[in-house]
């Protein structure tokens, strides 16, 4: 059985599931962590693998960029592919005057300005929430490695190019440490339909600093985000 997004065969996808943005990254995550990855979807471009991390079966899925997409991948891996525990691993730009860049965020909450949340349950502001099993674990590999990273909130959004200065400075004085674009949608999702989540996101840029890291740091300073998140999937 397949889906209209992704080729694989039941039981090509393990319970436990690694999702990047880029296609690229899913890649280099399956050839740096798995034992004998192989690859078990790739229409669209969006490639997925499946190998084992010491000796336990794991996936890696790319989400595509945006809660959108994000929420077509997430739910066709729970409901098709049996996924139980998700892990987005992808990178954010700092918001919180202290985050600093190739810092971990372990997101404990995900704001967002997606119209997606208001049909969640009519009439409530959803709180978009991690599982907690998974938040404690990966806080403490990160800890147990020595793993520079920040624990709190980060906000979901809908708009990649955005002029609005007065909203990040508001989010970011109300304790929010980045911004991403999916999160949120994973967050939701997994609360529907009763599987755990967790993002765990790589600082690459900072709105207020201007900072940024270069094409290659991006593609190439992703392996601590990795370590933390397998080790909140494995524990």
């Amino acid at each position: 059985m397949t889906t209209p997004h992704i080729s694989a065969e039941p039981g090509d996808f393990a319970p436990l599931v690694l999702m990047p943005g880029d296609p690229r990254r899913a890649r280099l995550i399956a050839q740096t962590f798995f034992t004998s990855p192989r690859l078990v979807t790739e229409v669209r471009g969006i490639e997925g693998y499946t190998g084992t991390v010491n000796g336990t079966e794991v996936s890696v899925l790319a989400s595509g960029m945006g809660m959108p997409s994000m929420s077509i991948y997430a739910t066709e891996l729970i409901r098709f592919y049996g996924a139980k525990r998700i892990v987005r691993v992808g990178t954010a730009g700092g918001m919180a005057p202290e985050v600093q860049l190739g810092e971990l965020v372990i997101a404990s909450a995900a704001h967002t300005d997606s119209s997606m949340a208001a049909f969640r349950v009519p009439g409530v502001h959803f709180s978009h929430a991690p599982a907690f099993s998974l938040l404690e674990r990966a806080v403490s590999t990160a800890r147990e490695q020595g793993i520079a990273h920040r624990v709190g909130p980060i906000f979901s959004s809908d708009t990649f190019y955005s002029d609005r200065p007065e909203q990040t400075a508001a989010l970011a004085a109300h304790g929010t440490l980045a911004v991403e674009m999916e999160a949120a949608a994973l967050y939701g999702i997994a609360a529907a339909e009763g599987v755990e989540a967790l993002a765990v996101c790589n600082v690459t840029d900072h709105l207020l600093r201007e900072e940024a890291m270069s094409s290659e740091e991006r593609e190439t300073r992703f392996e601590p985000m990795v370590e933390v998140a397998l080790g909140a999937l494995l524990s």
